[in-house]
C-alpha cells in the first residue's frame, strides 16, 4: 500500500481514537454519578424494605448496568483503534 494511503489511514484512526477517548471520559463521569445513585437507592431499599424503594433501586441499577456495558464496548473500541494505529505505524516505519 502506498505510504500516503497508510498515512491517511493513520490520521483517520487517530481522529477516531481521539473521539472515542473523549466519549469514554464523558461516559466515565456519567457512570460515576449513576453508580452513586444506584448505591444510594440500594441502601434506601435495604433500610426502608418497601416495594417502591426496591423498584426504584431496580430501575437505577438497570441504568447503571447498561452504562457499564456501553463503557466496556467503548473501552474495547479504544483498544481496537490503538491496535490498528500501531499496525499502521509499523507499516510506515517498515517502509520508511
Amino acid at each position: 500500500m502506498p505510504r500516503f494511503l497508510v498515512e491517511r489511514r493513520i490520521r483517520d484512526v487517530h481522529d477516531r481514537l481521539v473521539r472515542a477517548r473523549q466519549e469514554l471520559a464523558v461516559l466515565d463521569e456519567q457512570y460515576a454519578v449513576v453508580a452513586d445513585a444506584a448505591e444510594d437507592a440500594r441502601l434506601r431499599s435495604l433500610v426502608s424494605e418497601t416495594p417502591l424503594a426496591a423498584h426504584d433501586y431496580g430501575e437505577v441499577k438497570r441504568h447503571a448496568d447498561a452504562m457499564a456495558r456501553a463503557r466496556e464496548a467503548l473501552v474495547s473500541t479504544v483498544a481496537e483503534l490503538e491496535h490498528r494505529r500501531d499496525e499502521l505505524l509499523q507499516q510506515v516505519g517498515g517502509k520508511g
